[in-house]
């Protein structure tokens, strides 16, 4: 029967399975960006233009995806979505210069971008079938795919060619869809009964949340539209204040990925091998805080969860920003992982049960634009003041992701 537990179990596997591969190919793509760099022949410029290409496609297609998942539903835009990201990632070896390399790469974003909103908007509906916070365990499949496709990236990159190591992970994409993608499509969540919307300052019980549009059902009609302009547009500012959220969390993720070991390196003296451990440290912090936060979740509840997250963030931080010793800027490093590992699955799960893909679609691109926004503002601010003070601004903005978790609490039911 729809709902039972055995089918939205293999349904959760699924799904999993798809936020891994996500993971997976992106970081293995990730790793190869240098040979792909001397084979087109392009400079730090044309290479930094192309590179938008992925930013472009990605977030044009967020804005986009939420409606296609509305017509078509949410598993079967993320198996398509999934598709063209495995065969796009084989095409940026084919390039010999950056303009082709910026073209193959805008169609490799919105392959990205789209999976992104599909299936967060899938692993909305899912968690509240399940009444259980499990966002974070979807995320955490995501951070050890990206482990998984880096590590293997680093150990074949000397002696596999750009060519078949990006074709190698293509055939594996479609292989890890074709096995997943049945255990996504057949299995249908139950469509809910219709509930009025709690109104301003009524919370529902913290640890059972809205349940979605279940848009994944194609012959669904939205009744958010037939809804008073009021109403939705309450709906639409706390989706943005969720996605304010999404922004501060992909922030610091962005800034840390591109500065933290040139940081390391440049004012603390670290060996490159060292320096480059930094973002390892924060990664695996990150992704064990994931593993961990549906207990977290199911404990605190999403209000204190929020609010320790970005608090412990801004203080880990604040350490490894400032702090004059190797040791305590690696621990410091690994306690920021840990404090923002939630916020952005929490953001995103809020935004989904609050306007369904639509949300999901608003949040994930307000945060990919705190991803994109964090390495070129730590630049500036490095040039105005200094590296180690443009990077307090990652601890400023998690502890205004706690502030807003703490201020807006009753309305916003986090």
């Amino acid at each position: 029967m729809p709902g039972h537990p055995s089918q939205l179990t293999r349904l959760r596997i699924a799904l999993t399975t798809f936020f891994a591969l996500d993971g997976f190919v992106f970081a293995g793509w990730v790793v190869r960006i240098p040979a792909i760099k001397e084979q087109t022949g392009a400079s730090p410029s044309g290479l930094g233009l192309a590179l938008l290409g992925v930013s472009a496609g990605a977030v044009v297609t967020m804005t986009l995806t939420g409606r296609l998942c509305r017509r078509f539903g949410n598993h079967r835009v993320t198996v398509v979505c999934a598709v063209l990201l495995s065969l796009s990632v084989a095409l940026p070896p084919l390039t010999h210069s950056a303009l082709t390399l910026g073209a193959v790469l805008l169609v490799f974003g919105a392959a990205y971008g789209g999976i992104n909103v599909a299936f967060n908007s899938a692993a909305v509906d899912l968690v509240a079938a399940l009444r259980r916070p499990v966002m974070p365990s979807f995320h955490a499949a995501f951070s050890l795919g990206g482990m998984l496709g880096a590590g293997l990236g680093a150990l074949v990159a000397g002696a596999v060619s750009p060519t078949r190591h990006l074709l190698g992970l293509a055939v594996v994409g479609l292989v890890v869809t074709a096995v997943a993608a049945p255990g996504l499509l057949r299995h249908r969540l139950p469509r809910p009964p219709e509930r009025p919307r709690p109104t301003a300052g009524a919370a529902p019980h913290p640890e059972r949340p809205d349940r979605p549009d279940h848009s994944d059902r194609p012959d669904h009609k939205d009744h958010r539209s037939e809804r008073p302009d009021r109403p939705d547009r309450r709906t639409r500012a706390l989706v943005l204040v969720f996605g304010l959220i999404a922004l501060c969390t992909a922030y610091g993720e962005g800034a840390l990925a591109d500065w933290g070991a040139l940081h390391l390196e440049q004012d603390l003296g670290a060996s490159p091998g060292v320096a480059a451990s930094g973002y390892s440290c924060f990664a695996l912090a990150m992704t064990v805080g994931r593993l961990s936060g549906t207990v977290l979740l199911e404990r605190l509840g999403r209000t204190r969860t929020v609010v320790a997250g970005g608090a412990t963030a801004a203080v880990g931080m604040l350490f490894g920003a400032l702090a004059p010793w190797l040791w305590a800027a690696l621990l410091g490093f690994a306690v920021a992982g840990l404090g923002l590992a939630n916020l952005f699955p929490v953001a995103v799960e809020r935004a989904g049960a609050l306007s369904g893909s639509n949300g999901v679609a608003v949040a994930s691109t307000l945060g990919y634009g705190g991803m994109l926004l964090g390495p070129p503002a730590i630049g500036f601010m490095a040039d105005w003041f200094s590296l180690p003070a443009a990077l307090t601004s990652v601890a400023v903005l998690a502890a205004l992701a706690a502030l807003i978790g703490l201020t807006t609490r009753r309305v916003t039911a986090i």
